[in-house]
């Protein structure tokens, strides 16, 4: 079998370390890699948006699956390329992925289907913003409607917080082209909860919660970034939770985007505010998440690449399931010095020989590359260290741990991942 994952972040890391568990005798293939996946693929001299050249690829090697990682190839219809040669892609079509790639289209979808969310707002001109957010007073949340890689969302505690957004959005062009158009809604309160679920177009499989840390700093402080880290499982997500949240937002947003000829076959990300209300819907994602998919996969004991090939091949997976390890991982993510702005490449990385040798802890790649055997800082996130663990804290100590033992200029990393769940276990004395 010849299988080639699309992007060459963390996530897709962590998609090949889990398809070479699946499917040992596989040949797995990654488009460009990076400093840590060359043990695992063969590197494609090819981008992921460089989609004809990838389809030709795929269509000349007779590779059985692709896996579509990133946003950016979904939004632009790799999907719809490939499905138009016949390829099994794993993915959903450019219609589809809409729903990530224009949050002004997802929250008129959850509103016109009934899905919980926040109240909102669309707007494309700074004016009308400003003289909506003024009348409407804070604390609000302004996204950039397009993609801007997690990182187009600013919490407004007050008016004037908001007003500087809004300007900022659609006077001053922060986001370019995805700032165009804004989306202004209230502000939930509560926790939030990564729900991923692997879905035909009809049938959803609820894979395991995690929850993601968004803040640069400790104690949820700084500038939204693409994730500073993650754990899973989450006790708030109680069977019961999870029934709710699939009986009423993931299989409702299915068949909402079915209804509206816009059916969608691949990753459903729904990220959710548990708020007093119930959970209600922050934002959906067509892909897997990252950091989350770094502590997700760990605990999955059963195949991923079952549900992916019947996905990718047309087929149901009803009747399938998910079987998971007990436990508890966290990922701690390393990040370049200045990140979430402006930061340095190049920079050379030392990783003490120890980590990752023994099994419970798994470095995954992200902006890495190997320049003639030293490897070098290629990006604002460089590394996710996910430790495994009988609990949550322990894993969070493990993986701090084998974090301290990665280097580079201007490394930084948060120490607290997880402390909502070790204070929820102090409480109940676990």
């Amino acid at each position: 079998m010849k299988i080639l994952i699309v992007g060459n972040g963390g996530r897709e890391h962590a998609l090949l370390w889990k398809l070479r568990q699946d499917a040992p005798d596989a040949e797995l293939f990654i488009t460009r890699g990076n400093g840590g996946t060359g043990a695992l693929a063969t590197a494609l001299p090819l981008d992921a948006g460089e989609i004809q050249a990838l389809a030709g690829w795929v269509e000349r090697e007779a590779v059985d699956l692709t896996v579509v990682g990133p946003e950016a190839p979904l939004a632009a219809g790799i999907v719809d390329h490939f499905a138009g040669r016949r390829l099994p892609v794993f993915g959903p079509t450019q219609a589809a992925a809409e729903i990530e790639s224009s949050k002004a289209f997802a929250k008129g979808l959850m509103q016109r289907h009934g899905i919980p969310t926040a109240a909102y707002r669309c707007f494309d001109k700074a004016g009308a913003a400003e003289s909506w957010v003024r009348e409407h007073g804070g604390p609000l949340v302004v996204k950039a409607s397009g993609l801007a890689a997690g990182k187009g969302v600013v919490i407004c505690e007050t008016t004037e917080q908001a007003v500087a957004a809004v300007r900022e959005m659609l006077g001053g062009h922060a986001f370019g082209v995805a700032g165009r158009e804004v989306v202004v809604e209230d502000l939930m309160r509560g926790e939030e909860l990564s729900v991923f679920a692997l879905t035909d177009g009809r049938h959803v499989l609820p894979m395991l919660p995690a929850q993601d840390h968004k803040r640069v700093g400790e104690g949820e402080t700084g500038p939204n970034t693409g994730g500073m880290g993650a754990y899973a499982p989450v006790s708030l997500a109680t069977p019961e939770l999870m029934a709710r949240v699939t009986e009423q937002i993931l299989l409702p947003t299915v068949a909402a985007m079915e209804e509206e000829g816009r059916p969608f076959r691949g990753l459903l990300y729904a990220g959710l505010m548990l708020t007093e209300e119930g959970p209600k819907v922050v934002e959906f994602n067509c892909r897997f998440g990252d950091p989350e998919t770094q502590v997700v996969l760990p605990l999955m004991a059963s195949s991923l690449l079952d549900p992916l090939l019947a996905v990718a091949r047309g087929e149901s997976i009803e009747g399938m399931a998910l079987e998971w390890k007990p436990g508890a991982a966290v990922a701690t993510v390393l990040a370049s010095g200045g990140y979430p702005g402006d930061y340095r490449t190049g920079l050379p990385v030392e990783i003490d020989a120890a980590i990752g040798s023994g099994g419970d802890v798994i470095v995954f790649h992200a902006g890495t590359r190997d320049e003639d055997g030293v490897l070098l800082t290629a990006g604002g996130r460089v590394a996710a260290v996910t430790a495994l663990a009988p609990t949550v804290r322990e894993a969070a100590a493990r993986s701090r741990r084998a974090a301290e033992g990665i280097r580079f200029a201007g490394r930084h990393f948060r120490g607290d991942v997880g402390w909502r769940e070790i204070e929820r276990a102090e409480v109940h004395g676990a």
